[in-house]
């Protein structure tokens, strides 16, 4: 009698239990049929996505393998080589310093690195400002955006995923060397300006760069799994590359073609103590806990920031010139900003923020929708932005298809 009972409670409460609103619902079919259709397609190996709608997460999924070959799936705590996802968090702990007086937007570089001198081509020195950097106006570029025998490549210069060991001196002494590729505020170039601000964030917070990340922007939103280490190494995912008919598994290191160049991905550089922190690749995290980044930025930047400064942060800086991820795209303080939906063939409202990261990550913030969406991928470049991350965006907003 107990047991029917009891089964009948559960079934009248599974009864009572309200049903999933239809728009949630929907929009679960729709971004479950992008992930499963790009897994067999075999375009990525595994993914973890969130979406967030007014601060509610309304979509959860980790799908496909954090291992492919040891046929370990994906989680949801899974942990990520997030590259350029570093570079928001970054620019936070610089405004941070900025908001506090320690740090000033049109400080020169030299006031905080004296030895960073990089010249024009024709010889002569430019200011380089924190705004610059922040911005990615300092006339700095990425070794693959050269061709393979461009000046950062005879130099040497890491851009953060690769030459494990290498210290921030000797890079930094590198990157000096190189030509600058145009005069700082004069373009918009993607570069290695947030790597030179991480040693400037170190200079001006008086610690290394992971600690003043850790006490301005990880342990103020609890962040607890994103650091420039790694905190469980059984979570983390394994990394892969596009490749035909299926990814290939990175392994120690691989050159993977791209633009002029490409990248060479060396995962172990993580567990390298002596690798500099690298401001514009070198962290590791979860969704989660970006999730809980992006929502503080979302609502006005509390506890870490003035919600003046995150509309600094958020608001173009460059204008649409600097096409950061496409035509329609400016630039903020740290993170790519939608000034024309049109342009941009986006769904996307006027003053989405968005960025990207090289081991196969995408996220985007639509403050005006309310949205906050985060794909984070063991696949580059499909991940970052392949089919895959276009996708997803088309199927939050049920727009295209």
């Amino acid at each position: 009698m107990t047991s029917a009972f009891a089964a009948l409670v559960v079934a009248a409460s599974l009864a009572l239990a309200p049903a999933a609103p239809p728009e949630d619902a929907a929009l679960q079919a729709r971004l479950d049929s992008v992930i499963d259709r790009a897994l067999t397609e075999k375009r990525i190996v595994g993914t973890v996505v969130v979406v967030a709608k007014d601060g509610q997460v309304v979509y959860q999924r980790a799908a496909g393998f954090a291992d492919r070959e040891a046929k370990k799936p994906m989680r949801e705590d899974a942990l990520f080589r997030l590259a350029s996802l570093t570079k928001a968090m970054v620019s936070v702990a610089a405004l941070k310093l900025v908001e506090q007086g320690k740090l000033g937007l049109e400080d020169p570089v030299t006031k905080w690195i004296p030895t960073f001198r990089p010249k024009l081509a024709d010889g002569t020195e430019p200011v380089i400002t924190v705004r610059h950097l922040l911005t990615h106006t300092a006339g700095l570029t990425y070794d693959f955006m050269e061709p393979p025998d461009g000046p950062y490549h005879q130099a040497r210069v890491s851009n953060g995923l690769d030459q494990p060991g290498l210290s921030m001196k000797e890079n930094l002494r590198r990157l000096a060397s190189a030509p600058l590729t145009y005069a700082p505020g004069t373009r918009w170039g993607y570069s290695m300006a947030t790597d030179v601000l991480g040693e400037v964030i170190a200079r001006a917070g008086g610690a290394p760069l992971p600690a003043v990340v850790e006490r301005f922007v990880t342990r103020p939103l609890g962040m607890a799994d994103t650091a420039f280490s790694v905190k469980d190494v059984a979570r983390l995912a394994t990394p892969y590359a596009d490749g035909k008919p299926e990814p290939v598994r990175i392994g120690e290191s691989l050159f993977v073609p791209n633009g002029a160049s490409g990248v060479t991905f060396v995962p172990g550089r993580v567990f390298d103590s002596r690798s500099f922190a690298s401001g514009g690749a070198g962290m590791v995290g979860t969704a989660a806990d970006y999730l809980k980044f992006l929502e503080a930025v979302r609502t006005g930047g509390a506890p870490v920031l003035k919600s003046a400064t995150v509309e600094r942060l958020t608001t173009d800086q460059v204008g649409p010139q600097a096409a950061s991820n496409g035509p329609g795209w400016g630039f903020g303080l740290g993170v790519g900003v939608l000034v024309d939906p049109v342009k941009a063939k986006s769904p996307q409202s006027v003053g989405t923020f968005n960025w990207m990261g090289a081991y196969g990550h995408s996220w985007f913030v639509d403050p005006k929708q309310g949205l906050t969406v985060i794909a984070l991928t063991n696949t580059t470049f499909e991940g970052m932005w392949g089919a895959f991350p276009v996708a997803l965006r088309d199927a939050v907003y049920d727009a295209g298809h």
